[in-house]
């Protein structure tokens, strides 16, 4: 491939560009193709793309706009530069993604021989200041050094020569300096104004150079507490050496590679050259001390090799004259997270410097100024539009990409003599400037559409990663403060970046992530945007993602399976029964009330959220409507939708069912689109959902008091679920009473027989009071107790747990032939035997559950498992849920028993018009952990 600007020169940049539009376009059509398949809404017969004339236009005309302003200068500064791309950085770039990041380096500790000074040695021996530097190739660029003026300073002499080196550094220095001995301390402002030799002789006679001066930024964190400047190579060195008159010297080429102006180093790449420079110098004795240098370090979003500083031109945007005004602006900005607004962003738009926007590349909108070609004759031509080009060049540019752009050359009307040139400057736009033109550029404004965008604009909504806080939100913010006064958008979403499991972030060049197509396939798109859209990720927050997409397939278990049951429930007995369901808000029955209750509930809370701009918690209302309309409605309506479909009770279940699924999938249409759109039109013969307006409330029941009483019934419910899974007792097994304790009940007794069929009890007892639910039990205080009790412990721990006590009226206990006081035990409560309790309600209301099982419960819960058995056997059989069916059955002694006791309850609720107790040769079937039967079953 192609890589390089001379490679690209001579490949020719016409060609280059070319190229480069081609890739644009290739991977337009596949973007078309997965954004599809997202089912994300993209209008892409009216899209926008950056290379675009029209988008270009806009771009120089934003230039233009900040001219006109005064933002904008050209000047050499030290920037972060690409060597490997040949072209400057701006600040904001170096802070992307995992920009920084672990690198070693040689860091040397080097002696610059004092010529003069105003110090006062006790000897007439040579002096050094010590100077330390991560960047050894910077070296023979030395101009000068800086101390701070407060900071201590030690002399030190031996018996060869004096060193200048920070007081509290010396520690450090232990090993090196250990044939030296301090002679007094002096503080910086004293060593300012001593010159030194050079290291190297190549700027030697620069002016003004080879001196210390002062800089606020010297510290003794680390290295010497002197500071070896390059004002070439350093952006804190070009100020500060700028702020003495000291020049700039920068002899390294485009390339990072030195040029001729230090002959020694000549072509070698800056990092390459740091090891022979260490070398020269340790040769001439200048070398203290050598060490690894384990820092983070900048490197090349592009091109990922470490960058350098150096100093090069370019063209700014004066960011620091209107950054208070952006810092206002974002006032108006609502963040989510909302720590980022005076967080990250805010912090970051205190903290703006001028922006640099030129780059040294061929690809990209060029920079539309013209300068002359001859500095006697100084003059510079900037252009906002073609109109204006076309007005002093006498043609209007089909293309506005290099090399065509460049081709356009005018006489310089400033020029007398009518030789020089007005030529465009070679730079193109940085892509972020480029990037942040979107708001206006796409639009092609002000050249068209004006009243559209001025009515349009702020946004109200966008939504990119975290780190764009330093990117694109950054550089549309400074554009539209600078040309608009007002923010770029109203909301913002801030989403985290997904990492693999090593914490490591998704990258192509990593492949560490699942391939898209395959989740779609296997777990779906609306899986994937729910894992997305649920998770911390849209706080801000990091999430991680594996190779199989586990937490995928538990989006599409947990929410989009369910979400689906349910529809396929509604149309199985819906076309099995012919039903042909409306919309119905107005059942009187308390299942179908509960139903629109959540599904007016789910609305409203999607809503509100999503009116925020909070996607997330608009995500976290939907599994409890899920798991209510699953898990409560449909399985306690289940027999309603059994019944004759004239049936006004069935009746009412259908239309309910078919109004729920109606209204929720338009809610959640933005949060799982695709199987919202089949369900809905499915439902409705309609052409989409996402055609629908916003359901709205106004026919729902309003019964707040209802729902939350429900609410709570599916809470007292799911107590006592809980403790039959805690016990191992299957559902299916009836239990003798259920006990709810809690003030102002009475209302559950309206809910019964929800409670009683849901947790399989034979009745619901409520009470006000929870002591008859528990006994006293204690436990002896060991750390009293124990050193007295000694070897008999164990004796009084069993007589505890065996209730061998009595609490006395004076809250002693007196346990065998011993009283406990009151520090020497502890007394708690447990449920009485048999049962097992559990608060809930914030511990407002408890829960019992008898759990004791008799030979009659027994019996039945056979029964209703051998019923469980029989509906497997239908659908095994892929039997329709109208076949009526015979069933023969054997089994233990116990089966015969359950059959003769519960055979009309078996056959009624399993469409069967007999059962016989007869041998099968079917294979046997476990009906529970210790019974098996015989099954077969026959259409009659």
């Amino acid at each position: 491939g192609i890589s390089g600007r001379k490679q690209i020169q001579d490949f020719g940049v016409e060609k280059f560009n070319d190229h480069c539009q081609e890739s644009v376009m290739k991977f337009t059509k596949e973007w078309e193709v997965t954004v599809g398949r997202q089912a994300r809404w993209v209008d892409f017969e009216n899209d926008y793309k950056t290379m675009d004339k029209n988008y270009m236009e806009s771009v120089i005309w934003a230039f233009k706009q900040l001219w006109d302003k005064g933002l904008i200068y050209e000047k050499d500064r030290v920037m972060p530069y690409s060597w490997k791309a040949e072209t400057p950085l701006s600040n904001f770039e170096t802070r992307l993604d995992d920009s920084y990041r672990e690198r070693k380096d040689p860091a040397v500790t080097v002696k610059f021989e004092i010529k003069e000074s105003n110090i006062k040695f006790e000897n007439s021996k040579k002096s050094y200041l010590l100077a330390w530097t991560t960047t050894p190739w910077t070296l023979p660029s030395n101009l000068a050094c800086a101390v701070g003026n407060e900071i201590d300073y030690s002399i030190l002499e031996s018996d060869e020569e004096n060193i200048i080196i920070a007081d509290t550094v010396l520690e450090n220095y232990k090993q090196e300096l250990s044939q030296f001995s301090k002679v007094k301390t002096i503080k910086g402002k004293n060593i300012l104004g001593t010159t030194y030799l050079p290291l190297f002789d190549y700027f030697k006679n620069t002016k003004n150079s080879f001196k210390v001066v002062e800089a606020e930024f010297v510290n003794t964190e680390e290295g010497t507490g002197i500071v070896h400047m390059a004002p070439g190579f350093g952006e804190d060195d070009q100020i500060v050496c700028e702020s003495n008159d000291i020049p700039v010297v920068c002899p390294v080429d485009d390339q990072g590679k030195f040029t001729d102006e230090v002959p020694d180093y000549q072509d070698l790449l800056v990092f390459d050259a740091n090891e022979k420079i260490i070398t020269d110098l340790r040769e001439q004795n200048k070398i203290i001390k050598k060490e690894n240098y384990t820092h983070n370090y900048p490197h090349c979003w592009r091109t990922d090799e470490p960058l350098i500083y150096k100093s090069v031109n370019s063209w700014y945007v004066e960011v620091t004259a209107f950054k208070n005004r952006m810092v206002e602006l974002n006032k108006e900005i609502s963040w989510i997270p909302d720590h980022i607004k005076e967080g990250t962003f805010g912090k970051w738009l205190a903290g703006a410097r001028d922006w640099s926007i030129s780059r040294n590349r061929f690809w990209g909108c060029p920079i539309p100024v013209w300068k002359s070609n001859d500095p006697k004759y100084p003059r510079v031509d900037v252009y906002g539009s073609l109109d204006e080009i076309e007005k002093d060049f006498g043609v209007r540019p089909d293309n506005l990409h290099r090399p065509h752009i460049d081709n356009l050359i005018r006489t310089n009307p400033d020029d007398p003599t009518g030789k020089s040139k007005m030529v465009r400057v070679t730079e193109v736009f940085d892509c972020w400037f480029e990037s942040g033109s979107m708001p206006f550029a796409q639009v092609h404004y002000p050249f068209d559409n004006k009243d559209w965008f001025e009515s349009h604009f702020p946004a109200d909504f966008i939504v990119e990663y975290i780190g764009q806080t330093r990117g694109w939100f950054y550089t549309m913010m400074v554009l539209s403060t600078a040309i608009f006064d007002r923010p770029p958008f109203k909301n913002c979403i801030c989403h985290g970046i997904v990492l693999d499991t090593e914490g490591i972030k998704l990258s192509k060049k990593l492949r560490n992530y699942p391939e898209p197509e395959m989740i779609w396939g296997k777990y779906g798109a609306d899986s994937l945007r729910w894992y997305l859209s649920s998770s911390p990720v849209l706080k801000g927050q990091n999430l991680q993602i594996d190779m199989e997409g586990k937490g995928i397939a538990d989006a599409q278990r947990l929410i989009i399976t369910p979400l689906w049951n349910a529809f396929y429930f509604f149309c199985l007995y819906a076309n099995a029964e012919n039903v042909s369901a409306k919309e119905n808000y107005s059942s009187d029955n308390p299942l179908d009330i509960y139903a629109l209750l959540k599904t007016k509930e789910l609305i409203e809370n999607i809503e509100s959220n999503l009116e925020k701009y909070d996607i997330s918690a608009a995500c976290q209302a939907v599994p409890n409507f899920i798991d209510a309309i699953n898990n409560w409605y449909i399985r306690r309506s289940r027999p309603r939708f059994w019944k004759h479909a004239d049936d006004i009770d069935s009746k009412n279940a259908y239309d309910t069912l078919y109004t729920v699924l109606l209204n929720a999938t338009k809610a959640l249409s933005p949060l799982m689109p695709l199987i919202s759109e089949e369900i809905f039109t499915k439902l409705s013969s309609e052409e989409s959902v996402h055609l629908k307006d916003w359901p709205k409330t106004k026919n729902f029941p309003k019964n707040q008091e209802f729902l939350e009483q429900m609410d709570l019934v599916r809470e007292i419910s799911s107590a006592g679920l809980g403790i039959r899974k805690t016990n191992n007792i299957r559902v299916r097994q009836p239990l003798n009473e259920i006990t709810i304790v809690g003030e102002d009940l009475s209302w559950l007794k309206e809910f019964e027989s929800y409670v009683i069929d849901e947790v399989n009890t034979k009745k619901m007892t409520i009470e006000e009071n929870s002591d008859s639910l528990y006994r006293n039990k204690i436990k002896i205080n060991l750390r009293k107790m124990g050193p007295k009790l000694g070897k008999n412990t164990g004796k009084y721990m069993q007589a505890a747990n065996e209730f061998k006590w009595t609490l006395n009226d004076d809250e002693t206990v007196t346990l065998l032939d011993i009283t406990l006081g009151k520090d020497e035990y502890i007394l708690e409560k447990e449920s009485n035997p048999g049962t097992e309790a559990r608060e809930i309600n914030d511990g407002n209301i408890v829960v019992s559950l008898n759990i004791d099982i008799d030979e009659e419960l027994k019996i039945e819960g056979i029964a209703r498992d051998i019923l469980r058995a029989i509906q497997n056997k239908r659908k095994e059989e892929n039997f329709d849920i109208s076949d009526k069916i015979n069933i023969n059955i054997y089994g233990e002694q116990v089966i015969e028993e359950t059959i003769e006791k519960y055979g009309n309850y078996i056959t009624s609720n399993s469409l069967a018009e007999k059962i016989e107790f007869l041998k099968t040769n079917e294979d046997p079937i476990k009906i529970s952990d210790d019974l098996s039967i015989n099954l077969m079953i026959k259409k009659s």
